[in-house]
């Protein structure tokens, strides 16, 4: 198909522009041949007319179709070209936030100026070992490439990174290297990795500045090369310097800076260390303030000090040559502040005591004077005599300049050589890998000499690069036996001879650099006579005759002559490096010593090659003569040699391109400048690359993957058997010219726009489907919609016409009820107004005749009253009349009486002044006396009569007088009483009084109450009813609030259970967190011991040559056994042969860091074992302080403890002796007896059993006192013992003897002493119980005063708890509640330990006790004598032979355990004993040795026996640790041995199923609690080596079963790949497919189980190996662009299914397996969901829960479109992704941890099988052992 062909309408172009470089349109029309104009539509909107050159005629370039777009590799593209390759460049940086994209072989790497998580030692795991096509591009990749092949190819390798500055270069150099330094490691614990890492901060801070494009730019080039051995580890690296910028140490530019190391200096210079220096602010010294920017943004250079130092120390350079080294760098600021006077022209001078010149003279070690004078002078030598001349002060300050540049590459070539000698290694060399990192082509506005080699280096690379990219181009075609034609490709082999060539440029330079008069104007001139007008690629410019033109392969550059002779020369003044020479300061005469005595690693290599210049090279000083010669040897002309001995290093390798793109000169993140972006692709020879890949067959295909993916364009008479064939027939018919494909032997070659057509005739193919299957859609969609509606509507109309009938039947039924309804209504209604009339008439009848008869009445009423009133006003009028006259009457009598009255008593006054008043008055006297005269003597008759009646009544008087008196007294009373009553009455008046008044007030009072009272009882009456109202709406609000209270109850609950719930989530996780680290430990611990066991046997073989028929001694169970304190004595002494086989004399040398680390480990483990021991010590003081405490106690616990031992001996005793009497009873009335006569009914059976029993309570009786008389002469001993040591013996003795004689004679004295001994007994015991009752007392005032305690906190918290808020109440309550419970909790466990502990200890106690008695037993039984023997009558006996019991121990010979050991461990064949016996075999055998060895008592071969099975166990693990089928059975019986160790141990909690059979069965004497924990290790230790196993089985199947694998053929298509090419997706015979994985686990699971493994441990690896397979599926997704597709999601869902199912078949479900598969599962929906909308995002965001945010982001920007329907997700909907997730709190890493292990644990599982039922096999070679 012709070019011309697809410009069709709609198609997308490519036209020139000169803001955006390239922009896109769209055609309008078809383009016809001829025409001049082409319609476009750009995106932006608008139209534009694209007028075609009317010369070449080339129509604009093509777009590629949006599918191709964001492709890993530009060759992939269909069109090859400019637009094409910065677009796809554009899309990825921008779009996808990808860096790096290849082009071919080549990686292009943009900076994203930004920190990136995407160099993690995760990213290194993922990248490792894997293809390069079948992964993302990443510079990881190219370093496993060149890894790869270095290992494969023995070829050595080379990285080449170039760019210019700012772009990235020697960070990915960084990465590279950091990548060889984890992936390989190294040969040896020295480090090498590390030291090859740490020489980048050293080299950054000598070589790295400031400038205006990059913040840390590499002012040098640098070649290293990482030695490898033969094992590809790394052994060591060398550094190969170029063309450092020396002019930087004296000048810098606006906004740039010095080399970092002044900054550095300066920032740290208030260290005490420092002081000596006398520096300061970077701003006081003239070489580091010009740029005038002294701080770096974000950098600290303090710090950066601090680890440059910290780098210095771990290459080996040691303090007081890096002290060394800031002398002379201090040295070198200082000389730049000297300053100098002019005296005239032609001479200057320095001030006197000038201190900056002081301080450097100081600091170098030289003489202030001389330096002084050399610094202002030269000398001339001619070939008669020397002069010495004044110098100007121009001169002077140049020459200053040029020895502080001279000083400061001497350094900087002493640093390199330093850092060479400790990278350097003395074990041979390999191979290497070199990483070249190497400045770009540069051009600026004013290019100089350094540019010119800068620009020169490049061309070389660059041919280099362009042989490399052409010769792969050839051997491709030629593999392919496809026909080759030449390529015509850039050749820059001209400009590289117009410069090294003989007349070229250097060569003219270094010619003039030898005339004495040499200037640059006059090299110039010759440059112009020699090349202008002759060669094409040099040309002048025209308004300069001081500058030159280079065509370089990138661009054209104007270089200025100015200084080019000056900095070729690199002149520097003899006098003053002589000066320099004779300094005091031993370092400094060091930097100028010559290059050949100079000691440099890399003078002579390993490997046989060449020696590895360095630039500048070191001038040789010693000989005059000899000087002036080396000081012709050029700037240039080193620099060429350097050259070309780094291209023939080159050359000599396989080289692999790094080329770093600078995105834009602002240092934006992730901002792409077009312009800046194509200047960098021209320059760096990318789309070179791209040229000459479009120039032949650009376009490759397998022809399986053509197949698949161009299957839709064949139709099934065209598919063949024959791929290639069908292949073939197809490609004829859909592209007519033959000369745009070629078929190879594997691949079809396309020329460039050909995979474009095809996609295009795909797409339209597809298309067409797509269309003609919407058409039948929609078609029967539509027939589907009418019928539906057409019923529908069938079903309206019969339900409407039904509803229509029945409405009109409702009506006529309606109609008539209504005429009824009416009628009889009508009649209701007269009849009710009839009877409402006749009711109305009536009652007013009624009413009207009750009116007139009241009215009668009530006037006859009033009459009546009215006659009343009549008659009672005029009596009361009569009466008022008489009244009123009776008081007239008597008022005027009573005047008239008073008025005479007044005249009566006037007239007496006047009388009674008068004297005859008073003679009448004595006239009258006279005659009353004399009638009182007669009167007395009438009255003495009278009294004498009286007398005589007086003495009579005398007596009465006196019987009346006591009468009287009484009554006297009691009227007394009486008046008292009245007194006091009449007080009362008094006061009652006065109250009365008061009450009235009270009375009267309070009835005034109560008026006004009443009035307030109305008032109050309205205004009340208002208030309840508007309390009333509120009280409703109060009742609402409480019961709103309640309601809201019961919610918020509800939600607190519900909130502190999910809370509990989260903290038991937490504490679980808490709880694996720390299973997961005490396993990682444990982890390497293994790992430290299986090295340490190796570098033991290494040392073994170093120091003892092994002779002929000599087997070395394992020594793997010394080094076992010391790590497991099992006992001291063991460990003694198998450290032993440790000390012994430390070898004198080493004939290899040792690495000392290794030799250290050992020893430090060593010396912890001393250290612990040290703890452990003062531990053990500790422990046995308390058990002997506890023993003393018991001793000391007095003696009536002694004697308590005698007397119950005594009596339970004599018990035992008595109960022996009544058992043999009894059964010889029984026996004899057996024998002599008829049955009836010994029936238990039976009268001599009766007499018997009573006279039995009353013997035994006679015996009793008896017992009980000999027990207490002979507890009493114990504790009586004992008490005599406490008081004197000597006379006590003698005197217990003799007291003994003595009871023992009372006894013998008589019953009164020993019943005497018993009483007397039982009082003290019972004084000491209540003693004893009042101190027993006073602690208790005391720890019952303690409880109580904790209670009281507890109780003010409870009260503290209750008022706290009332000043809370409701919901916080509650919430603190519970908070309060939970703590209280869970110290409770606490509590109570610790008691229950202790009891269990306690409860333990009893019970060995008891067992020990019995194993006494029954070996007292028997030594009483041997102590019989014989004569009593005889004396006992004998009796026949029949034995009967009963079958042997066995007891389920085995019984084995201590000389026989390595034979055990041997057969049952080492040489045991896990196969045959997992088919033919029962599971964990091994483990029960074990144990039932160890139970024979518990039974014995024997606790040295309990601990041999152990220790052995544990180095015996770890042994087989080492030998054949590779093995899943060896791994999974010791892993099986480790648990088996272990949990017959808890099964069996006595303890309860592993005794609750047990039978009663194996509870006998359970260990006596020893706790093996601590052999458990190591073999609980031993488990950890095993499980970690299985899972490690798997993986290794697993791994490689894993990603090409789960992603590449098509399991649902045909749904996802295969896109168009570049020159590196992925692993192919379709199954050949030696891929993996989900089956191989399933299959892999039915073996996995069948192997577990055959071997007997615990149903909880298959599940806990289960799990594991899900979570291998989810993580590495998913983490290899992320890094794979092309997977991240639609088809790809359903092909992965698919394949989880698969294992989902395989889980249910297995009953696995509830293993957590499904679970760690999650974010697989996540990841393939978010594969397939909708990405477009704001709901679309809100679902993504609660649906990828187990997802990271960077995981999230991480797939939506990889995903691609596999067909032209989909589309691509946009960047605003990432960024909403983004701001919608950024409050999740989730880790910032990208990839899983594919190698995080679970921790395990090991969950109790009890045996039901029964030790004495198991059988050994004669298979087994265990016929040594017995049975027991």
């Amino acid at each position: 198909m012709a070019a011309s062909e697809l410009y069709t309408k709609f198609a997308r172009v490519w036209i020139p522009d000169p803001e955006e470089v390239w922009k896109s349109a769209e055609l309008l029309k078809d383009y016809k041949p001829g025409d001049k104009v082409l319609l476009l539509h750009l995106e932006e909107g608008k139209d534009l007319e694209y007028r075609l050159d009317p010369k070449t005629k080339e129509l604009p370039h093509l777009r590629n179709p949006d599918i191709l777009v964001g492709e890993n590799d530009l060759t992939a593209l269909s069109y090859l070209h400019e637009p094409a390759v910065l677009h796809n460049l554009r899309v990825r940086f921008i779009d996808s936030k990808l860096i790096y994209t290849y082009c071919g072989i080549v990686l292009v790497a943009i900076n994203p100026y930004e920190q990136l998580p995407i160099y993690g030692e995760d990213i290194i795991n993922a990248y490792s070992g894997q293809n390069m096509g079948d992964m993302d591009p990443h510079i990881f990749a190219v370093a496993e490439e060149a890894y790869k092949q270095m290992a494969r190819d023995e070829r050595n390798q080379s990285i080449i990174v170039s760019g210019e500055s700012g772009a990235g270069k020697t960070v990915s150099a960084k990465y590279a290297m950091r990548y060889f330094a984890t992936v390989s490691g190294s040969a040896s614990e020295a480090n090498v990795e590390e030291k090859v890492l740490a020489s980048n901060p050293i080299m950054e801070s000598i070589g790295n500045a400031k400038t205006t494009r990059n913040d840390n730019s590499s002012r040098f080039g640098k070649y290293i090369e990482i030695g490898f051995d033969k094992r590809y580890r790394i052994i060591g690296a060398n550094m190969r310097t170029y063309l450092l910028e020396k002019s930087r140490v004296v000048f810098q530019a606006e906004e740039e800076r010095n080399y970092h190391i002044f900054y550095q200096l300066c920032a740290s210079a208030k260290l005490p260390e420092f002081k000596m220096l006398r520096l300061g602010n970077a701003d006081n010294f003239h070489y580091t303030k010009q740029g005038g920017s002294p701080v770096i943004e974000g950098v600290d250079d303090t710090k950066e000090m601090a680890h440059t130092r910290q780098a210095c120390t771990l290459l080996g350079i040691s303090e007081s040559y890096q002290m060394g080294i800031f002398r002379i760098l201090a040295g070198i600021l200082h000389l730049g502040n000297v300053a100098f006077t002019s005296r005239d022209s032609d001479s200057c001078t320095i001030p006197p005591k000038h201190e900056p010149l002081s301080i450097f003279s100081d600091l170098m070690g030289v003489d202030y004077e001389e330096m002084c004078h050399w610094l202002c002078h030269r000398k001339l030598a001619t070939a008669t005599e020397t002069y010495i001349k004044p110098i100007s002060k121009l001169q002077a300050t140049n020459a200053r300049d040029a020895l502080a540049k001279h000083i400061y590459a001497k350094l900087f070539n002493w640093i390199v050589d330093h850092v060479n000698q400790a990278l350097h290694s003395a074990v041979k060399q390999h191979s290497f890998i070199g990483v070249l990192d190497i400045y770009g082509f540069e051009t600026f506005e004013i290019n100089s000499f350094e540019q010119f080699c800068i620009n020169y280096a490049n061309e070389k690379l660059q041919q280099q690069f362009n042989m490399h990219v052409f010769k792969l181009e050839q051997e491709e075609y030629m593999k392919e036996q496809i026909p080759w034609t030449l390529i015509d490709f850039y050749d820059n082999q001209p400009c590289i001879n117009l410069i090294e060539s003989k007349l070229g440029i250097l060569d003219l330079l270094d010619e003039e650099c030898k005339m004495p008069k040499g200037t640059d104007d006059t090299w110039a001139q010759k440059l112009y006579n020699t090349h202008l007008n002759k060669c094409a690629l040099f040309e002048k410019p025209r308004l300069s005759n001081k500058a030159f033109i280079i065509q370089h392969f990138a661009d054209k550059v104007e270089y200025q002559c100015e200084g080019f002779l000056e900095k070729n020369k690199d002149t520097v003044f003899e006098e003053q490096i002589k000066v320099l020479k004779s300094s005091k300061f031993k370092m400094l005469p060091e930097l100028f010593q010559d290059d050949e005595k100079a000691i440099s690693p890399t003078s002579a290599t390993s490997s046989g090659r060449m020696p590895l210049s360095r630039t500048p090279a070191k001038p040789t000083k010693g000989r005059p003569g000899q000087t002036a010669k080396e000081h012709k040897k050029t700037v240039g002309h080193q620099f060429r040699n350097s050259l070309h001995l780094l291209m023939e290093t080159l050359n000599a390798t396989t080289p692999h391109y790094v080329r770093c793109i600078k995105p834009n000169d602002f240092k934006f993140p992730f901002t792409f400048d077009e312009k800046r972006a194509v200047q960098q692709l021209r320059a760096c020879g990318v789309l070179e690359t791209i040229r000459i890949s479009a120039a032949g067959f650009p376009s490759r295909w397998t022809y399986q993957e053509f197949f698949s993916r161009y299957r839709v364009l064949m139709k099934q008479k065209d598919v063949l058997s024959d791929r290639k064939q069908t292949c073939k027939n197809v490609l004829e018919k859909l592209i007519l010219d033959k000369d745009k494909y070629q078929f190879g032997k594997t691949k079809i070659f396309f020329r460039a726009g050909q995979v474009a057509y095809l996609e295009k005739l795909r797409a339209d193919k597809l298309r067409a489907a797509c269309i003609r299957i919407q058409k039948t859609i929609r078609g029967w969609l539509l027939r589907k919609k009418y019928l539906r509606m057409r019923k529908a509507a069938i079903t309206v109309q019969r339900y409407v016409r039904g509803y229509q009938a029945r409405c009109y039947a409702k009506f006529l039924r309606r109609t008539k009820a209504a005429t009824i309804i009416q009628k009889y209504w009508r009649m209701y209604i007269v009849r009710r107004k009839y009877k409402i009339r006749r009711t109305a008439t009536i009652v007013l009848q009624s009413y009207l005749r009750g009116y007139l008869a009241r009215n009668r009445y009530r006037k006859m009423l009033r009459e009546h009253k009215a006659v009343i009133i009549q008659k009672w006003v005029r009596g009361w009028l009569a009466r008022t009349g008489y009244k009123r006259s009776m008081h007239a009457i008597i008022y005027l009598q009573c005047c008239f009486r008073r008025m005479m009255a007044k005249r009566e008593l006037k007239k007496l006054k006047i009388e009674a002044r008068s004297v005859e008043r008073y003679k009448k008055l004595h006239i009258g006297m006279e005659n009353k006396i004399m009638q009182l005269q007669r009167k007395v003597d009438e009255q003495n008759k009278d009294y004498k009569c009286l007398m005589e009646k007086l003495t009579t009544l005398e007596g009465i008087y006196n019987s009346e007088t006591e009468k009287l008196r009484s009554d006297l007294e009691r009227l007394q009373l009486s008046e008292e009483e009245a007194k006091v009553a009449t007080g009362r009455v008094l006061s009652l008046q006065e109250e009365i009084a008061k009450l009235r008044k009270d009375l009267e007030q309070t009835q005034s009072e109560k008026k006004s109450i009443e009035e307030r009272a109305d008032k109050y009882k309205q205004e009340t009456e208002q208030l309840v009813s508007n309390l009333k109202e509120e009280n409703t709406l109060l009742k609402q609000e409480k019961e709103a609030l309640n309601h809201l209270i019961v919610e918020q109850a509800k939600e607190m609950t519900e909130t502190m259970e999910k809370k509990l719930v989260e903290e038991t989530k937490q504490l679980e996780l808490d709880l694996n967190d720390e299973r997961l680290r005490y396993q990682n430990l444990l982890n390497e611990f293994s790992r430290l011991e299986e090295r340490y066991d190796d570098l033991k046997e290494e040392m073994t073989l170093m120091v003892n040559v092994p002779k002929p028929g000599h087997k070395r001694t394992d020594s793997t169970h010394s080094s076992n056994e010391s790590e497991y304190t099992f006992s001291s004595e063991i460990a003694e002494t198998e450290d032993m042969p440790l000390r012994t086989e430390e070898p004198s004399e080493k004939k290899v040398p040792l690495d000392m860091s290794l030799f250290l680390k050992l020893q430090k480990r060593v010396t912890e483990l001393e250290q612990e074992k040290q703890v452990m021991q003062d531990e053990l010590d500790r422990k046995e003081e308390q058990v002997l302080r506890s023993k003393a405490k018991e001793e000391e106690r007095p003696q009536i616990r002694g004697a308590e403890l005698e007397y119950e031992s005594l009596k339970r001996q004599e018990l035992e005793s008595e109960n022996k002796k009544l058992k043999n009497e009894l059964n010889e009873l029984r026996k004899a009335l057996s024998e002599k007896s008829a049955p009836e006569v010994t029936a238990p009914g039976a009268p001599a059976y009766r007499v018997l059993m009573e006279q039995l029993t009353s013997v035994s309570e006679e015996l009793d009786v008896r017992k009980e006192e000999v027990l207490i008389l002979r507890s009493q002469l114990v504790s009586q001993k004992e008490a005599i013992q406490h008081k004197d040591d000597k006379n006590t013996m003698t005197d217990s003795t003799i007291l003994l003897e003595d009871v023992q004689k009372m006894k013998d004679k008589g019953e009164i004295a020993q019943a005497y002493i018993g009483l007397k001994e039982t009082n003290r007994l019972l004084e000491s015991q209540l003693q004893s119980q009042k101190r027993s009752h006073e602690n208790e007392a005391e720890a019952l005032r303690g409880e109580i005063q904790s209670l009281k305690e507890e109780n003010n906190r409870q009260q503290q918290l209750l008022a706290q708890n009332l000043q809370l808020p409701p919901e916080a109440r509650i919430e603190a309550s519970l908070q309060h509640e939970i703590t209280r419970l869970t110290n409770e909790n606490l509590d109570l466990m610790e008691q229950l330990e202790k009891q269990d502990k306690t409860v333990r200890k009893l019970k060995k106690q008891l067992k020990v006790f019995a194993k006494k008695i029954g070996e007292l037993e028997v030594g009483q039984m041997e102590n019989i004598s014989p004569g009593q023997i005889i004396d006992e009558p004998i009796r026949p006996v029949n034995i009967p032979r009963k079958e042997k019991d066995f007891q389920g121990m085995l019984e084995y010979k201590k000389e026989d355990e390595q034979k055990l050991v041997k057969n049952l461990i080492l040489e045991l064949k896990p196969r045959g004993v997992a088919v033919n016996l029962i599971p964990g075999l091994p483990a029960y055998i074990l144990f039932m040795c160890v139970r024979h060895a518990d039974y014995l008592n024997d606790d040295q071969k309990v601990r041999s026996l152990l220790t052995s099975t544990i180095n015996s166990i770890k042994k087989v693990l080492k030998k054949r640790g590779d093995d899943f089928e060896t791994v999974s059975f010791w892993l099986s019986n480790t648990c088996r041995f272990l949990h017959c160790l808890k099964q069996y141990s006595g303890e309860e909690g592993f005794m609750k199923h047990n039978t009663s059979r194996q509870n006998e069965h359970c260990l006596t004497n020893f706790d093996l609690a601590e052999y458990r924990q190591v073999l609980s290790d031993l488990a950890i230790q095993i499980y970690q080596q299985l899972v490690r196993v798997l993986e290794n089985i697993l791994q490689p199947m894993i990603v090409s079963g789960m992603l590449e694998h098509e399991t649902i053929q045909g749904v996802s298509g295969v896109k168009p790949t570049g020159l590196r090419k992925r692993t192919s997706s379709i199954a050949d015979e030696g891929t993996y497919t989900l089956d191989s994985i399933l299959r892999q686990l039915n073996s996995f699971h069948s192997v577990m189980c055959q071997h007997g493994m615990d149903p909880e441990l298959i599940k806990q690896v289960v799990k594991q190996m899900f979570y291998i397979v989810g993580a590495i599926t998913l983490n290899n997704l992320l890094l794979r662009k092309d997977m991240c597709s639609w088809s790809k999601g359903m092909q992965i869902r698919y394949n989880v299914s698969q294992l989902e199912e395989w889980l249910r078949d297995k009953n696995l479900m509830n293993s957590g397996a499904k679970e760690t598969l999650e974010p697989l599962i996540q990841a393939a929906q978010l594969l397939q969901v909708k990405k477009k909308t704001d709901d679309d995002a809100e679902a993504i965001c609660s649906m990828c829960s187990a997802l990271t945010t960077a995981q999230i982001v991480k797939v939506l920007n990889l995903y691609t479109p596999v067909n032209e329907f989909e589309e691509r997700v946009s960047v605003s909907f990432i960024r909403t992704i983004q701001m919608r997730l950024r409050d999740r709190k989730d880790s910032p890493q990208l990839l899983m941890d594919a190698k995080h292990i679970f921790p395990v644990t090991f969950p109790f599982n009890p045996s039901s099988l029964a030790l004495e039922t198991i059988q050994i096999p004669a298979s087994l070679g265990l016929g040594f052992i017995s049975r027991v």
